[in-house]
């Protein structure tokens, strides 16, 4: 009797807390998915100029082993990254860019990395902003892959953070503290 009184008890706790838990669900709108996203892309862009400004524009140079880029190429490559996935996933043409921006000796100072990157930065916010979602699911093909308009959104938040991320060990090893993480 005692088991069976156990067992009635623990369907019952079960019961009740898949109900409150239920109860709490929300659903996110279509609108907040891109409230987020465009906040995200703020984010991003922040942290990002807070790791340009942090580099010494003396060090945009630098890299630390010769078959990787410098300082400043990684970051052009982040912008070029931005406008390259961001406009198959808007299917729109991109601005006008140097296809060799990231090897360009006019590109390579503090301030024209500051302008292109905040640029790139700009364009991948209002692509959000001003993109219909619900065509978001729509496939689009690119290089040989096909995926959604959102899944070539995330595809360039993921590349920007990986190629950020890298530049933290050029920080260090040209002796700068990077920025704190900046999750929120």
């Amino acid at each position: 009797m005692q088991k069976k009184i156990i067992q009635i008890s623990c369907c019952l706790a079960v019961f009740l807390l898949s109900l409150s838990l239920s109860g709490n669900a929300q659903s996110l709108t279509s609108e907040e998915i891109k409230t987020q996203l465009v906040k995200d892309w703020e984010r991003a862009k922040t942290y990002t100029i807070e790791y340009l400004n942090a580099m010494p524009a003396g060090k945009y140079s630098f890299k630390p082993t010769d078959s990787v880029r410098t300082f400043a190429q990684q970051m052009l490559h982040i912008t070029g990254g931005n406008y390259f996935l961001m406009s198959a996933a808007a299917d729109q043409k991109p601005p006008s860019m140097r296809a060799d921006l990231e090897t360009s000796p006019g590109a390579q100072t503090k301030d024209s990395v500051m302008f292109f990157v905040n640029a790139g930065y700009d364009y991948c916010i209002n692509t959000v902003k001003n993109s219909d979602i619900n065509k978001w699911g729509e496939k689009k093909t690119l290089m040989k892959m096909e995926e959604t308009r959102l899944s070539f959104m995330l595809k360039a938040f993921e590349h920007q953070t990986h190629h950020r991320g890298q530049t933290t060990i050029y920080l260090r090893m040209a002796g700068v503290r990077p920025p704190p993480e900046k999750l929120f």
